[in-house]
């Protein structure tokens, strides 16, 4: 329609033209340039603050949460050490065979069982536990009472202890990264429209002079 003002667009790029790539562009913010805007300065303080926020902030999430995890379960460690007892279980059925008698595979493999065994408080109990192939019944084996009397897992190893440690500091610092680049990304996606909105204010008031005719 006559005198309607157009909505402002950016320049359009040269057909196969690519953006020129210079290590030296990276800094052009903080030099002194006339197409320089005051959200360009802003972005690339936000930018330098956030960079170093998570360079001090992830070393330091990461060693305390990992500490923490560390007392947490050498403590829970501790707790089923005194609370668990090694008592030895007679199979009640024969466990199952292996199809591959003596490979790799079946030195590792164990099946759940029936057992029955005495627990803390002189009561016979009976249970399930996992053993290998090819016992027959009767057999006796070890398992973890705990003070119920219920067969469970054996205390944490200092394997376990140091591997569930070494997963919460892991998740710490690259749950720290990821804020960082959550908030850049989220500080760029504002100053963008700002910058937008500057841009069609800007062409509001210069398109008239460009879109009359004689």
């Amino acid at each position: 329609m006559a005198g309607e003002i157009p909505k402002a667009q950016p320049p359009p790029a040269e057909p196969g033209a690519e953006p020129a790539r210079h290590p030296y562009l990276l800094l052009w913010r903080w030099r002194r340039n006339p197409l320089r805007r005051p959200s360009d300065r802003l972005g690339a303080w936000i930018s330098l603050g956030l960079v170093l926020a998570v360079l001090v902030a992830a070393p330091a999430a990461m060693f305390g949460v990992g500490d923490s995890a560390y007392r947490h379960y050498r403590s829970t460690a501790e707790h089923e050490a005194r609370s668990r007892d090694h008592r030895p279980a007679v199979l009640t059925h024969d466990a199952p065979r292996h199809p591959e008698p003596g490979s790799d595979e079946a030195k590792k493999a164990r099946y759940p069982v029936p057992v029955r065994f005495t627990g803390p408080d002189g009561v016979r109990r009976s249970g399930t536990t996992e053993v290998e192939p090819g016992l027959p019944a009767d057999s006796t084996v070890l398992v973890w009472v705990d003070e119920a009397g219920r067969i469970t897992e054996p205390p944490l190893s200092a394997e376990q202890i140091r591997s569930r440690t070494m997963g919460w500091a892991i998740l710490a610092f690259l749950g720290v990264v990821l804020t960082g680049l959550a908030a850049h990304a989220a500080t760029g996606l504002v100053l963008h429209r700002r910058n937008l909105a500057q841009w069609d204010a800007a062409w509001a008031s210069t398109a008239p002079r460009w879109s009359r005719f004689p």
